[in-house]
């Protein structure tokens, strides 16, 4: 089973959290930017800090697929 990142990034952006901001507020490191954007595994804690800046579910953020 694979997954893909859904907009991490974008939702992120919406919300007030552009790259520049996550950069200078520490809020993600450049290595977890780049793992988002390359649907490459980050850990739940990650994942879940998204979703407390987007107010969104993690269903929201990555799609599963067989």
């Amino acid at each position: 089973m694979t997954f893909e990142y859904l907009n991490i990034l974008e939702k992120l952006k919406e919300n007030g959290y552009n790259t520049f901001r996550i950069r200078k507020e520490k809020i993600f490191s450049e290595s977890v930017l780049t793992k988002f954007r390359k649907s490459q595994p980050v850990s739940i804690i990650q994942l879940v800090k998204v979703c407390e800046l987007t107010n969104c579910n993690i269903s929201d953020i990555i799609e599963l697929k067989k």
